[in-house]
């Protein structure tokens, strides 16, 4: 007996996973928990420390929330629980939410949330591994407790070694660890000794940001009354060049700006949204991109429970883009070229109709012509200038 596809074959009843993909859209699944022990200096994502009284109601809401998305119509391959600090929350609330949407999940599909070695031990990590979790996001930022204290950072470097370790032993086998560059005081000698010790735990994947200045953020302050200051652009660059080095060294893949892999770690879930992949997010803030709409919920808390409470979803989504096909066109561009392998001419032929060498010959021959961009068989991508450059270069699609 089999179950009729719209091609007119015909499959197993236990293949009704490869039905599944046939019939419903892919899409990923963003999770927001707006929560923190204490705002980080540098941070200006949305997110509330000193909340402890909302967490109940919170994640009443995105249950509510869930089942009011009804994700049945969709086929999800990736999930991510950020943040905020998803690890501050009981587990049980994290068990509560992956219960609610497993039947809609790809049994193959990345489950990742983010941790703070702060706030996360080893009960919650058993149970995230046994409510599905197979990838960790670990906030380490620095192996240096001084820089960690002056950035805001509630953790030690033993208190991140204590969680990796305890990880590992039960038995996650796809970690990804944050580092930051450009800190205040932070010396490349400090830079390249964080790297180091990271490479030496050897996690699947590794993301590495330089630090950005952000305004209402504390730092920002800080760094615009004259208190700390950054290292110059010079160092910032040579701080970025060499992780790179390090990382490439030790066998990772620089895949995108900020980003290095084992080979086949890559983030299937940011990588799905460089390549404009659909995705919707839950929560507070949390962002979608669905239907070439992109929109997002209401930033703010209290207003995000009590319209759930009413039932009154719509009041709580901003629509912020409609998208054209021009816009779409460049929007993909400006995101495969945040990727080290570039934008595939092929890929965007078969997507659009059209070449974008020709599409975008004028944007192409000044950026070629000022070393920022090439062409490389099929691939337009950044050059090593390019990736210095980036931002001037994402600018011609916007």
């Amino acid at each position: 007996m089999g179950i009729s596809l719209t091609e007119g074959k015909s499959v197993p009843i236990d293949s009704w996973e490869v039905e599944k993909k046939y019939m419903k859209k892919e899409i990923g699944l963003y999770i927001h928990v707006p929560f923190c022990k204490s705002k980080c200096y540098y941070c200006d994502f949305i997110s509330f420390a000193n909340k402890e009284m909302c967490f109940e109601e919170y994640i009443e809401a995105v249950i509510k929330e869930i089942n009011y998305t009804d994700l049945s119509k969709y086929y999800i391959r990736t999930v991510y629980i950020g943040g905020g600090t998803p690890s501050i929350l009981d587990s049980r609330y994290i068990v509560k939410v992956l219960s609610e949407i497993k039947l809609h999940v790809d049994n193959d599909a990345e489950i990742t949330i983010e941790v703070n070695p702060g706030t996360v031990n080893k009960e919650k990590l058993k149970d995230y591994k046994e409510a599905g979790v197979n990838r960790l996001s670990i906030g380490l930022q620095s192996t240096n407790d001084n820089l960690l204290k002056e950035i805001g950072r509630i953790h030690k470097y033993e208190d991140f070694l204590k969680v990796y370790e305890e990880a590992r032993e039960i038995g996650f086998k796809n970690i990804n660890v944050d580092l930051i560059f450009g800190l205040p005081n932070q010396s490349i000698e400090m830079l390249e000794e964080s790297v180091k010790k990271v490479i030496e735990l050897k996690p699947e994947h590794i993301s590495v940001y330089s630090l950005i200045l952000e305004e209402g953020t504390k730092i920002y302050n800080m760094v615009a009354e004259g208190k700390i200051e950054l290292p110059s652009e010079e160092l910032e660059r040579r701080m970025y060049w060499t992780v790179k080095e390090m990382l490439e060294e030790a066998g990772y893949i620089h895949y995108e700006i900020s980003n290095f892999a084992k080979p086949g770690y890559e983030s299937r879930h940011n990588s799905d949204c460089w390549e404009q992949k659909e995705y919707i997010g839950i929560g507070t803030a949390a962002h979608s991109y669905l239907n070439d709409t992109r929109y997002s919920n209401t930033e703010n808390l209290e207003e995000y429970i009590e319209n759930i409470k009413n039932n009154e979803f719509d009041k709580n989504v901003t629509i912020h883009e409609s998208q054209s096909k021009e816009s779409k066109q460049k929007e993909y561009m400006l995101l495969g070229l945040r990727k080290l392998e570039g934008v595939s001419i092929k890929k965007f032929k078969n997507i659009f109709g059209q070449n974008p060498i020709y599409l975008y010959h004028k944007e192409l021959d000044k950026l070629v012509k000022e070393e920022l961009l090439e062409i490389d068989g099929d691939y337009i991508k950044l050059t090593n200038k390019g990736l210095d450059l980036a931002n001037i270069v994402w600018e011609e699609f916007v």
